[in-house]
């Protein structure tokens, strides 16, 4: 390990020491929120502390089995504990190196899932559909909750656009790098010859925003649109116009929300992803400033980019991202099991994050 990657890692020891004697300050455990952020970070430091402390131990056993070289009756044994000693010392700077990645504060956090019809006109619409079902189902089974925010069905099924929330610990961590254009190869059923058509629908997602860390809107690039709510609701939804449609003017960013019965309730829904939206963006354009040359452009929200390919005919499914990223087994992964794919993406993104830290120390 190069000697300033050290460095950092015994300035990161040293901060969970000087958290330990904070926490146990009476006046900082009277201030919650104080409280509350400190044992976050004591938390994230507490495994590197940890494998630290694994490292010296393994290390002094190195060294004793080293002496042990020089005893004839124990060179034998001495070369066993030699062994595992230094595998032992190789997997823990491997896990020391992953911690040293820099941590985004925006991981713990949820996430505004927002999926559009691309090309191909009903089939891309159906597919989005797909794509949310997908989702929905992982998001289950991490526990999260998930609230569809808005949605605008498509005339066969599934949705033009559709925008959920969705809510639980390491939501956007697992789920950030999904942002971009999905692409599906597949026969639809209304194509009578049999040919495979290619469709694709764009996904974004937008990290919700802290508290506490709100983006300052002026007022006056907003306009604000309010319309009669379609869809579940009841009878309501049909006799007051309290369904908001917002748009940030400087941006051209147009949000909505009609699943509240309040005008007022609506706009706040509203107002909150505007706030996300914005705030992502800018994290985005310093995330492209500070790391043009990365892979894996976290969050980027870049609908463009052409992420991954769903080809039913092959069950196959392949993420253009990652050399060698190819699954067969699609019809698992569009049931919601997509750890293969977030796994590898995360890994990916370390290795490369982690490349990049060993080159400018």
């Amino acid at each position: 390990m190069l000697p300033t990657l050290r460095r950092k890692l015994e300035a990161l020891a040293d901060r969970r020491d000087e958290l330990e004697r904070l926490l146990a300050d009476p006046a900082v455990a009277g201030d919650q929120d104080r409280f509350r952020a400190l044992s976050r970070e004591f938390s994230r430091l507490e495994p590197l502390a940890t494998a630290m402390a694994d490292q010296a131990r393994a290390r002094a056993d190195l060294e004793a089995a080293q002496e042990m070289r020089n005893d004839p009756e124990l060179r034998d044994l001495a070369e066993e504990e030699i062994a595992a000693a230094q595998a032992r010392l190789d997997a823990l700077e491997e896990q020391l190196m992953a911690l040293l990645v820099p941590r985004d504060a925006r991981d713990d956090g949820g996430l505004y899932l927002e999926i559009r019809a691309g090309t191909g006109g009903d089939e891309a619409a159906i597919f989005a559909g797909d794509l949310l079902r997908m989702y929905t189902r992982y998001a289950e089974r991490q526990g999260w909750r998930v609230e569809i925010e808005s949605a605008n069905p498509g005339e066969h099924g599934g949705f033009r656009e559709v925008i959920a929330r969705i809510e639980g610990e390491g939501a956007y961590a697992r789920l950030k790098f999904e942002s971009g254009t999905h692409r599906v190869q597949r026969v639809p059923e209304t194509e009578s010859q049999g040919r495979i058509h290619t469709s694709a629908a764009t996904v974004a997602i937008i990290p919700i925003e802290e508290e506490g860390e709100p983006v300052e809107i002026n007022p006056t690039d907003l306009r604000v649109d309010t319309f009669r709510s379609s869809g579940a609701g009841g009878q309501h939804v049909n006799k007051t116009d309290s369904a908001v449609r917002i748009t940030h003017l400087p941006t051209g960013i147009v949000v909505e929300s009609q699943t509240e019965r309040s005008q007022h309730a609506n706009r706040d829904k509203a107002m909150k992803r505007l706030r996300a939206t914005i705030a992502g963006m800018e994290a985005e354009r310093r995330a492209a400033a500070t790391a043009a040359s990365r892979k894996l452009q976290v969050g980027s929200g870049d609908r463009s980019q052409r992420i991954r390919t769903y080809n039913y005919p092959q069950g196959r499914i392949t993420d253009h991202r990652v050399e060698g990223l190819t699954l067969y087994d699609l019809p698992n992964v569009l049931e919601g099991n997509i750890d293969p794919l977030v796994d590898r993406l995360s890994r990916e993104h370390q290795a490369d994050t982690l490349a990049q830290l060993t080159r400018d120390s």
